[in-house]
């Protein structure tokens, strides 16, 4: 099974699989822990990818049959609480609230796997990402106005506007799901919409820290 860059889950396994691990190893050992950090962060950051390969490799080694999509979705959930990466420090009311709407929405659509196959409790859920959407839309524009420049603003757009894509993009998937019952499609699009909600974060984090 080769994922390729057309899914997102290549650039999800160093935050969902990785850091979670760490963060346990720094309880243990802090400087084996941040050596390890960093040495991760850097091969990604010069390699993109090689941390889904690592980890792709050792489940084929290990022989195990599993959905990565579905998997690292399901991880998500709790990966959210440890990951800094993605959390802004900024004390401002704005900020704060940013943080808390990406990590609720990507915290619900964590919940998908074990929900999609009862068909009452996933519209429920769907509900929810779709108000977890619009409030995190609302959320980035109270922060827009922190952003210096107009170079910082306009990237900031440009993230907003590639997040509504692929929240459209999310919404047209549902709707062919309950059509052909597809639902690896599903984990895939709710990947893309927290990449997307990442980069959000992290362009916020490069312009205003």
């Amino acid at each position: 099974m080769t994922m390729g860059d057309e899914t997102p889950v290549t650039s999800l396994v160093l935050p969902v699989i990785l850091r979670p691990i760490l963060s346990k190893l720094e309880r243990q050992n802090v400087s084996a822990a941040q050596t390890l950090r960093s040495a991760f962060s850097k091969a990604e950051s010069s390699h993109p990818g090689v941390t889904h390969d690592l980890v792709l490799g050792i489940v084929r080694r290990a022989d195990l049959n599993l959905n990565m999509n579905e998997s690292i979705l399901r991880l998500q959930g709790i990966a959210s609480d440890v990951d800094v990466e993605y959390r802004l420090a900024r004390s401002e009311d704005a900020f704060q609230e940013l943080n808390r709407k990406s990590a609720s929405l990507k915290k619900i659509l964590s919940r998908i796997p074990d929900e999609i196959a009862d068909r009452k409790t996933f519209l429920e859920t769907i509900k929810e990402i779709a108000s977890a959407i619009k409030k995190l839309l609302d959320a980035v524009n109270e922060v827009a106005g922190f952003i210096p420049g107009s170079a910082g603003k306009q990237a900031l757009e440009q993230r907003k506007r590639e997040f509504v894509k692929y929240s459209k993009r999310f919404s047209n998937t549902l709707k062919e799901y309950f059509k052909e019952g597809q639902a690896n499609a599903v984990f895939v699009s709710a990947l893309y919409l927290i990449h997307q909600t990442n980069m959000i974060m992290v362009t916020v984090k490069n312009k205003c820290e």
